[in-house]
């Protein structure tokens, strides 16, 4: 096979792959396209799409379920696993095709289908036959599922979130590990499609929560659901004849025992870095062994290599990685003119019920941007006018805002519509408003959107009051 000489290539037939390599080619025509096993997106394959459809179907049962406190009656309910399961890939392989579609349009010569790794900054082999010179390189490999060694015990019972959707029928039992976003979304769809459920985690951490008041509300809710235990002690894992036998202590630190089909490793996942040959490329890397780079700009250094979406382990979601190619791919269409791209106010959304999301700088970051001079509202959905129509009135929604400026900050939530909800905050924090002026915008009668604005009231009065006490904020001097 004869070499090839272009002048971008992108690793990575993915999101951010494919993103890139369409902004390279404004700039270029000599741009390749590599893949080491099969195009398309984690999103479309194994991730968002496929999830949402098992999430939908566990919304549709448990709403059914609990039909009776509106005085609806419609008999015993039945989940179909198979049924379920057999919506879930064909919906999801609907979604894979789109994408693939999309790369069928890429010029057949543009498309390499191989494993690559770098024998020096500007040479890539592919397999084991072809060598790619390129003038700059963007790495685009996504991610994958990182399993925790003592986890493997389970033997032939352990899968991971890729696994699921092959399902033809749901299981009687699972044990979940990890109680971050993949394993919040997975277990309590399956608890609600009826399969027995019982989640581990390590550290009290729950999904991407970072401020305590919620994350306390969020785990008794959804113990009320399945028992999830997030700083778990587990004592052995083990394979047996009848599934996967877990011992652990239990809320009355009792050591007990149970018995599932399978146990799904939800622990996080990892970058597609590993198998690049990074240092043949003499980038410069953390101790983790990822490359450093400039998040504005996606470059590694000064070198001619960029990186971008879940490969770099910073915001491993589809909107950044479709941003993060964006950038990658334009920079090193027209290089050496480097330019930075626009990063949008971070946003995050849990599909759970009640969902969780987050936007803007955490409860931590506030404090530390705001050097201790901020606020925060609140508003618990107890008592939501809508949220109480809804039969939805769980969960607890926290605004903050920086004294001084009165302007907002950022959110953490976990209550209903918060994807809306959310969104509406992002676009607040992004354009720099005050806490004043989010409240000069209009608010239907009813919605849940109300919630927001007594948060924001909140909020406001307690700037307005100013800090509690004389030298709270860090930029104070005794007395001030």
């Amino acid at each position: 096979m004869p070499d090839r000489k272009v002048d971008v290539a992108v690793i990575g037939g993915g999101t951010a792959g494919m993103v890139a390599y369409r902004q390279a080619r404004k700039h270029t025509e000599s741009v390749v396209l590599i893949e080491a096993e099969q195009f398309g997106t984690t999103c479309a394959r194994v991730g968002c799409m496929p999830s949402k459809l098992l999430i939908a179907a566990a919304e549709s049962a448990h709403s059914a379920h609990h039909a009776q406190r509106f005085g609806i009656h419609a008999g015993p309910v039945r989940v179909d696993g198979q049924a379920v399961m057999n919506r879930v890939r064909r919906h999801r392989d609907r979604f894979v095709g789109g994408v693939l579609d999309a790369i069928e349009k890429i010029p057949e010569d543009d498309r390499i289908l191989g494993r690559a790794r770098f024998v020096d900054r500007h040479t890539l082999k592919v397999g084991e036959d072809l060598t790619v010179h390129a003038g700059r390189v963007v790495i685009a490999t996504g991610s994958r599922t990182k399993v925790l060694p003592f986890l493997e015990e389970a033997g032939s019972r352990l899968i991971t979130s890729d696994d699921i959707f092959d399902w033809s029928e749901l299981p009687e039992s699972v044990v979940v590990f990890g109680p971050g976003v993949i394993g919040l979304e997975l277990g309590q769809a399956l608890s609600r499609l009826g399969v027995r459920v019982r989640m581990f985690g390590v550290g009290g951490l729950v999904g991407p929560i970072r401020d305590p008041e919620i994350r306390q509300i969020a785990l008794e809710t959804f113990n009320q659901e399945f028992p999830l235990d997030a700083d778990s002690k587990v004592r052995e894992i083990r394979e047996t004849e009848r599934g996967v036998q877990v011992t652990f202590d239990d809320s009355d630190g009792d050591e007990a025992t149970e018995t599932f089909d399978y146990l799904l490793a939800a622990t996080g996942r990892r970058p597609n870095v590993d198998g690049l040959n990074l240092d043949a490329a003499e980038l410069e890397l953390d101790d983790d062994g990822m490359p450093l780079f400039d998040p504005y700009t996606t470059q590694c250094g000064n070198s001619p290599v960029f990186i971008a979406g879940d490969a770099n382990n910073r915001l491993p979601l589809l909107h950044e990685a479709a941003d993060e190619g964006r950038i990658a791919g334009a920079n090193a269409g027209r290089w050496p003119d480097v330019c930075t791209g626009l990063r949008r106010t971070p946003l995050t959304v849990v599909f759970t019920d009640p969902q969780i999301a987050a936007c803007g700088r955490t409860l931590q970051e506030t404090a530390e941007h705001c050097r201790g001079c901020y606020a925060v509202g609140s508003l618990n959905f107890r008592n939501q006018g809508r949220s109480r129509v809804m039969g939805k009135s769980r969960g607890l929604l926290r605004v903050y805002g920086e004294h001084g400026s009165g302007r907002f900050m950022g959110a953490e939530m976990f209550g209903p519509a918060a994807e809306h909800i959310a969104h509406l905050l992002a676009w607040s924090a992004q354009q720099h408003m005050s806490v004043d002026q989010m409240l000069d915008m209009p608010y239907y009668h009813p919605v849940i959107e109300e919630g927001l604005r007594t948060a924001l009231q909140d909020l406001a009065a307690q700037l307005k009051r100013g800090p509690e006490r004389a030298g709270d904020c860090m930029d104070c001097g005794p007395g001030a």
